[in-house]
C-alpha cells in the first residue's frame, strides 16, 4: 500500500467521520434547549416539520409524508409520534378514506411550543459566538452533498 493510500484511510481525512462528530457535538450542544423545551432532538425535528407544515398549509400531512420529509421509516417515527401525543403537542388520526394512512396536526400546545424556539436558539448560538453567515454556506453545501449522494442511491 503506497503513502497516499495510508494517508487517505486516517480517521481525521475521513468525511463520514467529520460528518458523524459534528452531528452529534451539534446535538450535544442543542440539549440545554431541548430540555428546557421538554424534546428530544428528533422529536424536535419532527417539530420542525410540522410548524413548517403548520405555516404552508398541506392538505394533509401524514406520516408516510413526514417520514420522507425526514428520511426516516415509519417504525421509527411512530414512537416519537405516540410520545408526542402522549406529551398533548401532536394528534394523530387514522384517514377516513385509506386506514393505513395517518394524519397530523398540531395541538394549540404544539403550536404554542413553536414561539419557545427562536429566543432559545439565539441565545445557544449567541453564547457559542456562532459566524451565521458562515452556517449558511455549510447548510447549503452540506444540502448539495446531501443530494448528490441521494442521487446515487
Amino acid at each position: 500500500m503506497n503513502d497516499l493510500s495510508v494517508e487517505s484511510l486516517k480517521l481525521d481525512r475521513q468525511l463520514c467521520f467529520k460528518l458523524y462528530a459534528v452531528s452529534r457535538a451539534m446535538v450535544r450542544g442543542y440539549k440545554p434547549m431541548l430540555d428546557r423545551l421538554g424534546l428530544t432532538y428528533p422529536q424536535y425535528l419532527v417539530m420542525l416539520v410540522l410548524w413548517e407544515w403548520q405555516a404552508t398549509c398541506p392538505v394533509s400531512p401524514t406520516v408516510k409524508a413526514l417520514g420522507e420529509r425526514l428520511l426516516l421509516d415509519s417504525g421509527t417515527l411512530t414512537p416519537l409520534l405516540k410520545r408526542l401525543e402522549q406529551l398533548q403537542l401532536v394528534l394523530r388520526r387514522r384517514s377516513g378514506r385509506d386506514e393505513r394512512e395517518v394524519h397530523l396536526s398540531l395541538t394549540d400546545a404544539g403550536l404554542a411550543l413553536r414561539d419557545q424556539v427562536p429566543p432559545l436558539k439565539a441565545a445557544l448560538l449567541c453564547e457559542r459566538g456562532v459566524d451565521l453567515d458562515g452556517l449558511d454556506q455549510l447548510r447549503d453545501g452540506l444540502d448539495q452533498l446531501l443530494q448528490q449522494i441521494k442521487a446515487l442511491s
